[in-house]
């Protein structure tokens, strides 16, 4: 049975920062890790206090083609950006 969790879990905690730097950090980080997104065993967790952020990084992510989950916790927002699930077609 193959196991479809990713291997490498990536938090960055951004909280204090604003957007643009928020974003800006956030593609720079994605841009790092390309080459084990295409992979498809990473993910990357941004944790922000940012309100903007929750909106900003969502769309431009999607953009690149990946997909932003947004989950709001006890005082900050986390944002968990994963490559696009392949749809199969049967």
């Amino acid at each position: 049975m193959k196991n479809n969790q990713p291997a490498n879990i990536i938090v960055h905690d951004i909280r204090g920062q604003i957007c643009p730097s928020c974003l800006l950090y956030t593609l720079r980080e994605i841009n790092r890790q390309k080459a084990a997104f295409k992979e498809g065993n990473t993910r990357i967790i941004i944790k922000t206090d940012n309100r903007d952020a929750t909106t900003t990084i969502p769309d431009a992510v999607s953009s690149m083609g990946y997909e932003c989950l947004v989950e709001k916790k006890k005082g900050y927002y986390e944002l968990v950006i994963v490559p696009h699930r392949k749809k199969t077609i049967h």
